[in-house]
């Protein structure tokens, strides 16, 4: 399976020469799910999560809970 032609210390060659094996050893959805797991996020997750956080207070979402309770 390895091909001593193709250089894979080369990032750009290790990625196109797996991604046109994986088709050959798993379905389309797998590949799919398994790139899936190595795509690059973007953001800075932590600071977004504050931003959007800021207002809650543990008091408040104990609040929310038991209006959420009551309407049940």
């Amino acid at each position: 399976m390895n091909n001593p032609a193709i250089d894979y210390r080369n990032p750009v060659m290790l990625r196109k020469t797996s991604v046109e094996a994986l088709p050959k050893a798993i379905s389309p959805v797998s590949m799919a799910y398994f790139l899936r797991q190595y795509e690059v996020g973007e953001g800075d997750y932590t600071q977004e999560r504050g931003e959007m956080l800021k207002d809650f207070t543990t008091e408040s979402i104990l609040a929310g809970i038991g209006k959420q309770k009551k309407c049940e």
